[in-house]
């Protein structure tokens, strides 16, 4: 009876797992089928290298289902408790301090955020706009860096508040593009570009998933506040302020 329940159990563990397998498959066969087309149909060349590229894929498959699964157990049960626990514990300051730390700490930590401001230090100094040293590249890099993770930070806490006090969404992410408008008119040429990317680049794979956790949890615990209207925009505000704050930050340092 024993073996027969293990037998059981393990039969249900791997149809578990093909379905996930499957299921991250499916996500990235719109990828796979583009890539295809254009290079059998348009350039009419084989993949170069068809082993590897078989194996990357297969790898990045497999990737794609542990990262959503830790997702599932990890992250998101993470930061709906710690806001159930935080508003259970009824003060705002400590709150709002996790809120400005949770966004400042998962943006530094964002890998997509550290290449490009890598990437963007070394053109900076490739086109003379700053020295041409490694010294002087980490520290314009480290600079954007803390620019984004601080103007995320800001923006989470914003977003804490508005689910707190009620404020309509709307208004706050109008407003925020105004001022993007205006500044994008006296920021440095040199700037722009990268302050629109870093809008981007923030709202990635650890940024969002503890976010949006973070919304939906308080969302749930306050009274009169529902998940579905109140939990969600917090990632549009962590879109939002790093345009702001990169021009801020590019005024200062291309003057």
């Amino acid at each position: 009876m024993e073996e027969k329940q293990t037998a059981y159990r393990i039969n249900m563990i791997l149809r578990g797992v093909g379905q996930k397998l499957w299921t991250s498959f499916a996500d990235l066969l719109p990828i796979i089928l583009v890539i295809a087309f254009f290079q059998i149909v348009v350039l009419k060349q084989p993949l170069p290298d068809i082993g590897n590229v078989i194996f990357g894929g297969l790898l990045v498959v497999l990737g794609l289902t542990l990262f959503i699964q830790g997702l599932e157990m990890g992250l998101f049960p993470i930061g709906e408790n710690m806001a159930h626990a935080l508003a259970r514990k009824g003060s705002l300051f400590w709150l709002l301090t996790f809120a400005f730390a949770l966004g400042f700490s998962t943006t530094v930590a964002e890998p997509a955020l550290i290449a490009v401001s890598a990437e963007a230090a070394s053109i900076a100094a490739q086109g003379n706009l700053i020295a041409q040293s490694d010294a002087s590249m980490a520290q314009y890099a480290l600079g954007l860096r803390l620019s984004v993770a601080f103007s995320v930070g800001v923006a989470i806490l914003i977003g804490v508040l508005r689910i707190l006090r009620g404020w309509p969404v709307h208004y706050l992410i109008i407003g925020g593009y105004v001022i993007v408008m205006l500044m994008t008119l006296i920021a440095p040429e040199e700037i722009v570009g990268i302050a629109y990317d870093a809008g981007g680049v923030t709202t990635s794979t650890v940024t969002v998933p503890l976010v949006a956790a973070l919304g939906v949890g308080l969302a749930t615990i306050i009274k009169g506040r529902s998940p579905l209207i109140d939990g969600f925009g917090l990632i549009a505000f962590a879109s939002l302020l790093p345009m702001i704050f990169v021009m801020g930050y590019g005024l200062v340092v291309f003057g």
